[in-house]
C-alpha cells in the first residue's frame, strides 16, 4: 500500500487508525536513535532517512539525483515494514541483529533482505530497533554502500 506524502505526520493520518500509535513508536525509535546527518524525508510511498545530496552528491545509483536511502518505514497491506540498507549490504549487521531478536521478542522474527515485517502490533522491539539505529554511520553507510553498490 503506498501513501504519498510529504511529511510523516501525514504519513501517519493516513495509515489504519490501529496502527498509528505503533507506527509513531517505531518512528521516534528510529528518529532518535540515528547518528547525525541522516535526513529524514518521504520516497517510494514510505516515510525514512537518507544521506542527503550534500553530504553525498552521488546520491542512489537506482534514481540518480536523489538521496541516498538508509532506513524506511511503511504500512503495507498486513504488516508494518522497517527497510534497513544496511543490513542489506552489511552481513555482519544482519547476523547480529538476528542474533539478538530473540532477546527482545516472543515472536518469530519475519524478515526479508533488507525488511523486517511486524504483523502483531503487541511485540514490537523497540530496544533492539533503537540499537540497530546506532549501528551505523552516515560515514559507515556510504562507505558500505559503495563497496557493495557502485560500478567500478
Amino acid at each position: 500500500m503506498q501513501i504519498s506524502s510529504f511529511s510523516a505526520e501525514d504519513y501517519i493520518s493516513q495509515i489504519p487508525e490501529e496502527r498509528q500509535v505503533v507506527f509513531r513508536e517505531i518512528f521516534n525509535t528510529v528518529n532518535d536513535n540515528l547518528p547525525e546527518g541522516f535526513s529524514q524525508g518521504s520516497s517510494y510511498g514510505m516515510i525514512g532517512w537518507a544521506v542527503p545530496l550534500e553530504t553525498y552528491p552521488a546520491g542512489y545509483h537506482c534514481t540518480p539525483g536523489s538521496p541516498l536511502p538508509f532506513i524506511s518505514i511503511a504500512s503495507q497491506k498486513n504488516f508494518i515494514a522497517l527497510y534497513h540498507m544496511g543490513m542489506y549490504a552489511k552481513p555482519e549487521l544482519l547476523d547480529w541483529f538476528v542474533e539478538e531478536y530473540p532477546k527482545y521478542s516472543k515472536r518469530k522474527l519475519d524478515m526479508g533482505k533488507s525488511c523486517i515485517r511486524f504483523k502483531k502490533m503487541d511485540d514490537i522491539p523497540l530496544e533492539l530497533l533503537a540499537e540497530l539505529s546506532k549501528k551505523m554511520t552516515v560515514e559507515e553507510w556510504i562507505d558500505t554502500y559503495e563497496k557493495n553498490f557502485k560500478k567500478k
